[in-house]
């Protein structure tokens, strides 16, 4: 008996605060909307981190030139000369004499993290005092900026956006989709709804003189990944991490599990590594773990196993496709599916983190130890 009641208010309690999350993460998120350019609009500065060519590099590419900005400048950043995707943003620029925009290639190692290095130049280079790095494969709406803009508040010292899969193109894709969308976005923006922004680095606006003022883009080297040492950075200067309330969106195209599995274990490591009292904890979101404790409780007080668990699912899910639909993400009848995937991967990808060994990004292997991330080769 003592058993049944145990796994039943734990389960219900996991099941609750999984709700909870929704609530908050909605009250927060607006859907889609437009916005025009204040008046007085200040410069703006684009730096664009850019390695190899993906299926949306080209759109990808002409979104960044098509902004409805008065005045901003695009700075994209390649290591080397020789990579395939500067032949494409060297024609973008081209195509597009009124837009300011430069290409600078060079890899200034500061730090361990490849995308941080190749960031440094276009940081000194920017001639704005705000100033966005955005990644290369985020699809800015025309009103990217304005959506930046308007999340910054007196006490902010940082916005973000976190990333939204869209266009996934098979299964394995629709379960990126829901990493992406309604869990990390979701716990994202119910967090910085009770007061802990955390940083995402696919979209970072910052205030120049503020960032340079505190150790410049050389200050985010003191962490493994630069959002978490934004974060960090952010939050001892008194300030704090905010989101858009329109996140934007990242076309994902193909996925393989094996893709997802290495991007996924790879976050999850550098989380474990950065914020470990947060990450802790991250077993017990999804499904998996209150729907294990709701199918002991109802074997022990004999009950129906599957209507336990389709209660379970249930309450589970329809609150995340309600608000996959209510925000106007990417949802299809496969949705469901891929949810219960993503949280079947989910206990694994936590064991996985804690543990060392190599991951790899966009061709750098790297290791993450318990303090450090280690760059072992880059691989040309």
């Amino acid at each position: 008996m003592e058993l049944t009641i145990a796994a039943g208010l734990a389960s219900s309690a996991l099941l609750l605060s999984n709700l909870a999350s929704i609530l908050l993460a909605a009250s927060r998120l607006k859907r889609r909307h437009v916005i025009a350019p204040p008046a007085g609009a200040q410069p703006v500065s684009i730096i664009v981190p850019s390695r190899g060519v993906e299926p949306f590099t080209e759109e990808t590419l002409q979104r960044a030139f098509s902004l409805d900005w008065p005045r901003y400048e695009l700075i994209f950043c390649v290591a080397h000369a020789e990579d395939p995707v500067v032949r494409l943003i060297e024609a973008a620029i081209a195509r597009h004499p009124k837009v300011a925009a430069r290409l600078l290639i060079g890899d200034d190692r500061v730090s361990a993290n490849p995308k941080l290095n190749n960031c440094v130049k276009g940081w000194q280079a920017a001639r704005h005092d705000w100033v966005i790095l955005a990644d290369s494969n985020v699809l800015m709406p025309k009103d990217y900026v304005q959506h930046l803009m308007a999340a910054w508040r007196p006490d902010t010292g940082l916005v973000c956006s976190t990333p939204i899969g869209s266009r996934p193109d098979g299964f394995w894709a629709e379960v990126e989709c829901a990493f992406l969308n309604t869990l990390q976005a979701r716990w994202q923006y119910a967090g910085e709804t009770l007061g802990l922004g955390f940083a995402q680095g696919k979209s970072m606006l910052w205030n120049k003189p503020m960032l340079d003022a505190n150790g410049g883009i050389q200050a985010l080297a003191a962490e493994i990944a630069e959002d978490a040492a934004a974060t960090k950075l952010v939050n001892s200067v008194g300030l704090h991490v905010n989101l858009v309330a329109s996140p934007f969106e990242q076309p994902l195209g193909q996925r393989s599990f094996a893709e997802i599995w290495s991007r996924q274990t790879r976050w999850a490591r550098l989380r474990r590594v950065t914020f470990p009292l947060f990450f802790a904890p991250e077993i017990l979101t999804g499904a998996a773990v209150p729907l294990l404790l709701a199918l002991i409780a109802a074997a022990s007080a004999g009950v129906s196993l599957s209507t336990t668990a389709l209660c379970a699912l249930a309450i589970a899910y329809l609150p995340e496709s309600l608000l996959a639909l209510a925000k106007g993400w990417y949802l299809s009848p496969r949705s469901v599916t891929a949810m219960i995937v993503r949280d079947v991967m989910l206990p694994a990808i936590w064991a996985r983190a804690w543990f060392g060994g190599a991951v790899e990004w966009r061709g750098n292997a790297m290791t993450i130890h318990t303090r450090e991330l280690t760059e072992l080769e880059e691989i040309a």
